[in-house]
């Protein structure tokens, strides 16, 4: 089997790789390398890849995925079996101020993911999505039976829009796809935009902590081992038409179609004065807090109800959040030496 991973040089897209090359699976890793934060960190997470003991079965391509010759000519020349495609412009505050990084990346971009998968018999593209799509919703936890069309981020209407645009795929081309809901992701090589990495380097260095909505967010923190087990096994579960889908009632997660979208989550939301306190005792060091209202784009709690990919694919996150820490925690501490 061959599988490309978009967005290789990226957190997910970085274990996602090792973990396939652990299986023995051919993987050709493709990544822009953009500047949205530190190249270096990029760079270091392909050296991490390359020193894997199946490093022979991994081909890294710099390549844009908003590249539409580019992509058509990898999809021609590689001949994928199957397509885990992570790669996107991240982060849902960046949006607010550079929204054009999102149409290009993730719409365009997944656009000729689409249009690859199409044309070059593609047995299966999962696709990352995110919390975010639930958006103005507040009803707990998240189910991907919930209405998602109410965004209050750019990001999270780009992903909303890439889960639209895979069912049109799946219903006019047979092309099986499936969504994953992606619930704040953190672990060793993190990014540096997310909480983790900013508390933890700041608490270090001893400067303060910017703490949003006052401290009352509450977020389903997953650690990377978890999510990976699920991209991995849900990229071997192909995506299957649900013939009793019903027009006059019917399924937001599901469809005629071979399609399907799932959340993706630890199932055990956090309170993020926990959380900070948490990287405290990990660090053994005591956090400033500068505590600051809601910010624009925000939600004030994810909670996500995984049920349905334990069901089908045999999800099982095992990660609790004080290991979690302690390994993140230990890596930045060993990476930044």
């Amino acid at each position: 089997m061959k599988i490309l991973v978009t967005g290789a040089a990226g957190f997910i897209g970085a274990h996602t790789a090792r973990q396939l090359l652990d299986f023995e699976i051919e993987v050709v890793g493709i990544d822009n390398i953009n500047d949205y934060y530190a190249t270096s960190l990029k760079y270091a997470r392909l050296d991490w890849i390359n020193e894997h003991a199946n490093s022979n079965l991994f081909t890294f391509i710099k390549m844009d995925i908003a590249d539409r010759v580019a992509m058509e000519a990898l999809f021609i020349e590689q001949k994928f079996d199957r397509v885990i495609h992570l790669a996107a412009q991240a982060g849902v505050r960046y949006s607010i101020e550079n929204p054009h990084a999102y149409v290009d990346a993730n719409i365009m971009g997944f656009m000729n993911v689409l249009e690859g998968c199409r044309h070059y018999k593609v047995e299966h593209l999962v696709y990352a999505s995110s919390s975010s799509v639930y958006g103005a919703n507040e009803s707990m936890p998240f189910s991907v039976d919930d209405n998602v069309d109410h965004p209050v981020s750019l990001y999270a209407a780009s992903k909303k829009a890439n889960e639209l645009m895979a069912h049109t795929y799946s219903h006019l081309y047979n092309l099986p796809t499936t969504g994953l809901r992606f619930f704040t992701v953190y672990g060793p090589w993190g990014r540096p935009d997310m909480a983790p990495f900013k508390f933890t380097k700041a608490i270090s260095e001893g400067a303060p902590i910017d703490v949003y909505n006052f401290g009352n967010h509450r977020r389903d923190f997953t650690y990377i081992d978890d999510i990976v087990q699920g991209v991995i096994k849900t990229t071997m579960h192909v995506a299957q038409r649900n013939e009793n889908w019903d027009g006059k009632t019917p399924s937001p997660s599901s469809s005629k179609a071979p399609w399907k979208v799932y959340n993706i989550g630890a199932q055990t939301p956090v309170h993020l004065l926990t959380f900070i306190e948490t990287i405290e005792k990990a660090l053994g060091k005591t956090a400033t807090k500068n505590m600051l209202p809601m910010q624009p784009g925000d939600v004030e709690a994810t909670f996500a109800n995984v049920e349905s990919l334990v069901n089908d694919v045999g999800y099982k996150p095992s990660v609790s959040l004080d290991e979690g820490i302690k390994n993140f925690v230990d890596w930045y501490q060993a990476f930044y030496k």
